[in-house]
């Protein structure tokens, strides 16, 4: 079986094993939050339904969509867009699933303002372009609702601030609605972090390593279909994310890989960040599209794109591990995250679908990792791989939802949080500055301040969420 086949899969069932005295520390999970100065916070209660508003219903957010009128634990009170077509589109997933309609909130880009103020909402999910991203969550947060923000969450230091700041002020969670954390391999390889077969862990390497660019550009009537038309002529994506790659020169989507790696290292639960430096090639491939596909006479052939087409960032950790990030998404390559978990007794990489542990292992030999991730299939996903069955992205997308809606009926904390959607998406603006000064080291803020010293692991430790 090959890594693919074991993601997409909803037969495995594996052996598993006991997480014993962790199991018991992933119940009762509580606020993480430090006291408000003003000592206004709002307070959580259980509750067995979820009610969950959407801002931006596009392509992401329609899946989300989706996934929730599934469940028979939730109710959608009211969705957001400024697209006519998304909006009719999302309110024929609801009346597919049985569901009534929901109250539409539409005209203005800031129609979401009023939405969030419903007395009917527990949480809110947001799928818009990355730059509304955290003014959106901050604002949910400020009105009493889980946020649950789409990547990354951020996109400047000050950003990253406003997240953790309004989350300690409010009480109220912010969860980075980060799926590949709960990709089935990247889960079945925690078990094994965990069960301590890698040994004390040195280095990991991760990225986000895609071809888009025919998402980048696009011609405006077929979706991803060609053409090399973005901004106000562009399909979907290409309406907002290319002008990223005209204005900026740095990793703009790290959290794919950095949030299961952060998750292997414990970072913000006994581990941190504490420095990253960044290169990055010169910038070729996305004018070289334009001119294969248009030829050099179309307008687009003038721009000048800041970002450079393969970006590498190296993270250092408090206690010693090292990391290697890669954004590489403007020529052609086949899609990876290129995931790599290395200790000292033996090591896995996704993109060879191999590992290796010693005495285990044939000497100096790799193996075949489908066995392993088999025997060690977490046990999130032994409990509801049928409910992920046809689930976007191999079905880790219903675990993402899952965790949002369980921790609004449990009024606990999200297992992915303000700080995580910190430091995850503090990458992006770190290695903009680093490139800028020729590669020079960045010191990673601690935005925990100090409490990444006694907080503990939530993520994945039992088979709930």
């Amino acid at each position: 079986m090959d890594r693919r086949t074991f993601i997409a899969s909803g037969a495995i069932a594996g052996a598993g094993t006991s997480l014993g005295a962790h199991r018991a520390l992933a119940h009762g999970r509580t606020s993480d939050a430090r006291p408000s100065p003003d000592g206004t916070r709002f307070t959580r209660q259980p509750r067995s339904t979820a009610r969950i508003g959407f801002i931006g219903t596009g392509l992401r957010g329609r899946e989300h969509l989706r996934l929730i009128a599934l469940r028979e634990d939730t109710k959608i009170p009211a969705i957001c867009d400024i697209d006519d077509a998304a909006i009719a589109q999302s309110l024929k997933i609801l009346a597919d699933s049985g569901r009534p309609p929901a109250d539409v909130y539409t005209g203005n880009e800031y129609a979401w303002e009023e939405m969030i103020q419903r007395d009917d909402l527990d949480g809110v999910i947001i799928a818009t372009p990355w730059l509304w991203h955290t003014r959106m969550a901050v604002g949910v947060m400020q009105a009493g609702k889980y946020a649950g923000v789409e990547v990354s969450a951020a996109n400047t230091l000050e950003e990253c601030w406003d997240l953790v700041n309004t989350y300690e002020t409010t009480g109220m969670p912010c969860m980075i609605m980060e799926n590949v954390c709960y990709r089935r391999d990247v889960m079945a390889i925690l078990q094994m972090v965990r069960e301590g077969l890698f040994g004390e862990l040195l280095h990991l390497e991760c990225g986000y390593q895609h071809d888009l660019r025919e998402v980048k550009f696009n011609n405006g009537r077929q979706p991803y279909g060609g053409g090399v038309e973005f901004g106000e002529k562009g399909y979907s994506e290409a309406g907002w994310r290319t002008w990223h790659s005209v204005h900026r020169n740095g990793d703009i989507y790290p959290t794919h890989g950095i949030g299961p790696v952060g998750i292997y290292l414990d970072i913000n639960r006994g581990n941190r960040f504490t420095a990253l430096s960044s290169v990055a090639t010169k910038s070729r491939g996305l004018h070289k599209y334009i001119v294969d596909q248009a030829g050099p006479d179309h307008p687009n052939a003038d721009i000048r794109f800041k970002l450079g087409d393969i970006v590498t960032s190296t993270i250092q950790t408090q206690h010693g591990e090292t990391i290697i990030v890669k954004h590489d998404t403007n020529n052609p390559r086949p899609y990876s995250l290129g995931f790599r978990v290395q200790g000292t007794n033996g090591l896995w990489m996704d993109v060879m679908d191999r590992l290796h542990i010693e005495g285990r292992s044939p000497k100096h030999q790799w193996e075949n990792a489908a066995p392993w991730l088999e025997k060690h299939d977490h046990p999130l996903w032994r409990r509801f791989q049928d409910r992920a069955t046809g689930a976007g992205h191999g079905g880790m997308d219903f675990f993402v939802d899952h965790a949002f809606v369980e921790s609004i009926k449990a009024a606990a904390d999200t297992p992915l949080d303000a700080y995580d959607a910190a430091a995850w998406s503090a990458i992006t603006p770190l290695s903009e500055m680093s490139i800028a000064a020729g590669g020079a080291v960045q010191a990673f803020p601690d935005f925990t301040r100090g409490r990444w010293m006694t907080r503990r692991m939530v993520f994945a430790l039992d088979d709930s969420y």
